[in-house]
């Protein structure tokens, strides 16, 4: 059978750009009208199609007998009939497929001109001739089918580069370099001549001091801080407000997990971590909560909470300053009181323990968008000092006395609650969970009862009747600059699951009672964890409605912790656990070659 191919040069004339032109790139078809040798004849067609799906269908066949010999320990070069028949007729599908689609193309990257020729050569079967008024042009193939060219005022080749603006170096990016000034100070802080805690106002220059107070730690330990970055830290950010004594800073890396589709708006949760898989597992998680149409929160409770502890000289006398902080006729005047100490806090409720002659008061109040811990205290302080004057005898011990109970598990946070109190549900569809989180309904269900909720109350757990919440919450409070102490109460978590829909679909939730966050102070001002801050649109305060971005973030993080739950579950579920850490969570290094 003979069959031409159409040149892949066609000659272009100048004086007849007609597109019906046989020369023309655009008349293709008139190329085959023309020449009916170029038409591929219908038993063509047909053979084409009978050795395609020979070739597919020996391909089955032999995947599927490769696939039963592993399964039975069958030495794979014993051959049946059937299979050499069926190697035959996939080399002889193969080679024919090969000879028919493939060899010229091959041999068109093989024998490939140079770029600079094919380049040239392309520009010169392009560019045809154009009769202007000022006289004969030449003009891509494409302006020759225009009446005239425009003159340019630039060169279309080379097109002007915008200007790239100068990159501002800030300060903290700059090397520090030291002079025989500082050499004195390092000397002095060796020789315990000067503080190390005094560098920053002796210097007058944070940068200067933390480089000071690493170099005299090197010197007088004799250990190196090679691996621990210095540059590249604005060190006045952190001066009074969120470290002492700085060294330098560890780098932890953020994944991204989402979207979380969560209350009709799409969220990507920052992770900072080190754990590998813990971001790909919650990625999965929320994959299956966006795809069965999203996930559902409620802030229960939003009061963060401080409970100093007072003394008196009997139990009778610690009763009385009891009953009268409790007693709803005072609660006006001492809320008055407490909420002189900000603009947000808000008194909520005033409850009371005794042991003995000993008295502890556990304030709670809102903090609007900030974590509160320093605005509750201002505002106690402020009531035990106006105690003071009715009940003198009291004894003030402390501040805090433990009933508040704030980087502890305490079953006063897990019943009463601590923070934001959340609870967020899915239901996620049958199909999901099949097709994305590998596993049944059932088995989630049946899992999470004698894991989650059996196994938990074996161990005698407190607030931990979850899968591994502390490791979302964790991952979330590093990145947002929250303090990542307060993990220990905020990841109380209970799981639940149940199927729903007559077994169709699983409903899965997570009730978690003392999610103590904030989008204000701390690390949240901080110009990285600021950024993940802002990645979620909860950013600073919120102006128009106090306490918002900070509860919108607590729903986040127990929306993250729902995601996690789910796929950490299902991978327990469908025994994919130690798979999956094997593949994302070791390392490919050669330990026995890093030196210590």
């Amino acid at each position: 059978m003979d069959v031409r191919r159409q040149p892949s040069k066609p000659v272009a004339a100048a004086d007849s750009p007609d597109p019906k032109s046989k020369h023309s790139p655009s008349s293709l078809k008139y190329y085959v009208d023309e020449d009916p040798s170029l038409k591929v004849p219908p038993s063509l067609y047909f053979v084409n199609a009978s050795v395609i799906f020979l070739f597919f269908t020996v391909l089955y066949y032999l995947l599927s007998r490769w696939r039963e010999k592993i399964r039975s320990s069958s030495p794979l070069h014993v051959l049946s009939a059937p299979d050499l028949a069926a190697l035959l007729a996939f080399a002889a599908s193969s080679v024919y497929l090969l000879g028919f689609f493939g060899i010229e193309f091959f041999q068109s990257l093989l024998l490939r001109p140079p770029s600079d020729l094919w380049t040239d050569d392309c520009e010169e079967e392009r560019v045809v001739s154009v009769v202007t008024e000022g006289g004969a042009q030449k003009a891509p193939c494409g302006q020759g089918l225009d009446c005239e060219t425009p003159k340019l005022d630039f060169d279309p080749v080379k097109p002007a580069a915008p200007k790239a603006k100068p990159v501002e170096t800030k300060k903290w990016d700059e090397p520090i370099d030291m002079t025989e000034d500082d050499e004195e100070v390092i000397a002095s802080v060796v020789a315990g001549t000067t503080p190390s805690y005094s560098l920053e106002s002796k210097l007058g220059d944070c940068r200067k001091a933390t480089a000071v107070r690493r170099e005299a730690l090197q010197r007088t330990t004799g250990k190196s801080l090679a691996g621990l970055p210095l540059e590249g830290f604005d060190y006045e950010s952190i001066l009074g407000q969120c470290c002492e004594m700085p060294v330098g800073y560890v780098q932890i890396p953020v994944g991204i997990a989402g979207p979380l589709a969560l209350d009709g708006r799409e969220y990507s949760v920052p992770m900072a971590t080190t754990e590998g898989c813990l971001v790909a597992s919650t990625n999965r998680g929320c994959k299956a909560i966006a795809i069965s149409g999203g996930a559902s929160s409620v802030v229960l409770r939003d009061g963060m909470t401080r409970a100093p502890v007072v003394r008196f000289g009997s139990a009778k006398r610690a009763a009385e300053l009891k009953f009268y902080l409790e007693s709803p006729a005072n609660f006006e005047s001492l809320s008055s009181i407490f909420n002189s100490s900000s603009r947000f806090a808000r008194l909520q409720s005033i409850k009371c323990a005794i042991a003995g002659k000993n008295l502890y008061l556990r304030f709670s109040c809102s903090t609007g968008d900030a974590m509160g811990m320093n605005m509750v205290s201002k505002g106690v302080q402020n009531v035990m000092d106006f105690l003071q004057n009715d009940f003198p005898d009291m004894d003030v011990m402390g501040i805090s006395g433990n009933f508040c109970s704030d980087k502890k598990p305490a079953a006063v946070n897990w019943i009463e609650g601590r923070g934001k109190s959340v609870v967020c549900e899915a239901v996620i569809k049958g199909d999901v969970v099949r097709k994305v989180l590998k596993t049944s309904i059932e088995a989630l269900v049946e899992l999470n009862m004698l894991k989650n909720l059996t196994g938990s109350a074996m161990a005698g757990a407190l607030g931990g009747f979850n899968a591994h919440a502390s490791n979302i919450v964790s991952a979330i409070y590093i990145a947002t600059g929250q303090d990542p102490a307060q993990n220990v109460e905020s990841s109380h978590c209970i799981t639940m699951m149940e199927a729903v829909n007559d077994g169709k679909d699983l409903h899965v939730s997570v009730t978690m009672p003392s999610i103590e966050v904030g989008t204000v102070g701390g690390g949240t001002q901080l110009a990285s964890q600021s950024a993940c801050l802002n990645l979620l649109g909860v950013k600073g305060a919120n102006r128009e409605a106090p306490g918002s971005n900070s509860r919108l973030l607590a729903t986040v993080v127990a929306g993250s912790v729902l995601a996690g739950e789910l796929s950490l579950m299902s991978a327990l579920a469908a025994g994919q656990l130690v798979k999956s850490h094997m593949k994302y969570n070791r390392s490919n290094k050669d330990v026995s070659k890093v030196s210590s």
